[in-house]
């Protein structure tokens, strides 16, 4: 489910109240946590964290006027979807993360790619989700980024 919001003030605002105090948990755990150069804002109908054009002027190979994104915070019909692209194009980060999910909670871990689904916010690890955010800085990002996604797009031209 998209978001029509603007802002992502206007997107938590606009939450189903069984969902605000788990969603707010969330991004306060992002927030407090958010390594610098990263920005918070409305993308792809979601809560974004991305690295802006005034750090990556190339922006995302796919939608280049978009910036670079990394993250994504979304409430949708049946969970709470947390997005989070180094685990997804950092092996080490995926192994590091599989490692710690179960000493942080009980709950069965429910995992595409890149994304985590949280069924019950009280299921949340928020202090792991706290360490994976500050775990990747923007350079981090970029270089992963560069090196499994944009180089090889690049190369199959």
């Amino acid at each position: 489910m998209q978001s029509t919001a603007l802002t992502p003030q206007e997107y938590f605002d606009s939450l189903p109240e069984d969902r605000k105090e788990g969603m707010n948990q969330l991004r306060k755990m992002i927030l407090d946590n958010l390594p610098k150069g990263f920005s918070e804002e409305m993308s792809y109908g979601m809560v974004g964290y991305v690295v802006p054009h005034s750090i990556y002027p190339a922006g995302y190979h796919c939608t280049p006027n978009l910036p670079l994104p990394f993250m994504g915070l979304a409430s949708q019909k049946n969970f709470i979807a947390f997005y989070h692209m180094g685990i997804y194009a950092d092996q080490k980060t995926m192994d590091w993360f599989l490692e710690e999910y179960p000493k942080h909670t009980s709950a069965k871990r429910d995992m595409g790619k890149s994304c985590l689904r949280f069924k019950k916010p009280e299921q949340i690890p928020y202090d792991l989700i706290g360490q994976l955010v500050k775990r990747i800085s923007v350079a981090d990002w970029i270089e992963i980024y560069e090196t499994n996604f944009k180089n090889k797009v690049v190369s199959k031209l």
